[in-house]
């Protein structure tokens, strides 16, 4: 088999960073692999524990690096950053993630402004509109994990209830990654069937309210899984790796992530998630939204807590 050479960077070494670190590493989606961290020790033992598992997979080159191995990357995945700390709030940590993202933009821009930058470090709606910016960065290359975790959950929480396999369920949940998101239930289908049509003929117990148990479910779901072991990273992980491989093998797929919207959306002036299609190249068109008027005003809801949440960060 040909193995086309490519080259992911990701700075970062947290619980994060190295999920995602493992799942590429698995999937074999690039030959080098470089993490860099400011705890230097911490991402060394990293590469350690990862370069240990290669006899098993494709052939990888991993190792830990500096800012100046940035050169040349097709991918340069950033999740550096703090987490929210008792007593801090939402912005204070929008604030304080913003100064950590300037300052390795600073540096990676010195020796590398061709790749495409996949921002992972919340909030990441307001981050990747503050990188995009950066005159250096095009803004076809600037993606924000955005909502491809959401709506793997929105499936996943779906397929639980219709007893059917979440692969055969295609649903998008846009906007804000964050407590304003909108689950699109009018556009749910399985097979081309609208889910409305398969609730008719269901004899379950979802009841009239499901819609509203639903997206509560997925809009908490990070919080639940906090509560109970601290942080969330192996879907993080398999989210920015699907990303990744939708990228490095030009499969022009169609993921919401979230990007500074400056086509049909040209309006709202921020990033946020709609369905996207990605490749080589970076986000390569947006679809149109197709939103029931409720659906509508979320999601124009969600545009407005990201614009204050961005006007925010910017002066202060």
């Amino acid at each position: 088999m040909n193995i086309n050479p490519s080259k992911v960077v990701i700075i970062g070494s947290g619980f994060v960073g190295s999920s995602i670190a493992y799942a590429t590493l698995i999937q074999g989606l690039c030959t080098e692999l470089v993490l860099i961290d400011s705890n230097q020790d911490k991402a060394e033992g990293e590469v350690m524990d990862l370069s240990h598992g290669l006899p098993y997979t494709s052939p990888m080159e991993i190792r830990a690096g500096q800012y100046g191995d940035c050169r040349g990357a097709n991918v340069i995945v950033i999740t550096a950053g703090s987490h929210q700390k008792p007593g801090q709030t939402r912005m204070d940590l929008a604030q304080q993630n913003v100064e950590i993202l300037r300052s390795i933009l600073n540096q990676v821009l010195q020796v590398e402004q061709k790749a495409i930058f996949l921002l992972v470090t919340n909030p990441v709606d307001v981050l990747t509109t503050i990188a995009r910016t950066y005159p250096e960065l095009k803004a076809y290359r600037v993606i924000g994990s955005g909502t491809v975790l959401d709506t793997a959950r929105f499936r996943y929480i779906l397929g639980n209830r219709c007893q059917l396999s979440p692969g055969n369920i295609h649903a998008y949940v846009v906007g804000e990654h964050g407590d304003s998101e909108v689950p699109l239930f009018s556009s749910v289908s399985v097979a081309g069937t609208p889910i409305s049509l398969l609730c008719r003929e269901c004899s379950g117990l979802c009841g009239a309210d499901y819609q509203k148990q639903v997206t509560a479910e997925v809009r908490k779901a990070a919080y639940e899984i906090i509560n109970r072991k601290g942080a969330t990273y192996y879907g993080i992980g398999l989210s920015c790796t699907r990303i990744l491989r939708a990228i490095l093998h030009d499969e022009r797929s169609v993921l919401t992530v979230s990007a500074l919207l400056d086509d049909q959306y040209k309006e709202l002036e921020v990033a946020l998630s709609v369905p996207s299609v990605l490749g080589k190249e970076g986000i390569l068109r947006r679809l149109p939204l197709s939103m029931d008027d409720a659906e509508n005003e979320q999601f124009l809801k969600s545009v407005q807590t990201l614009q204050e949440s961005v006007r925010q960060v910017k002066f202060k």
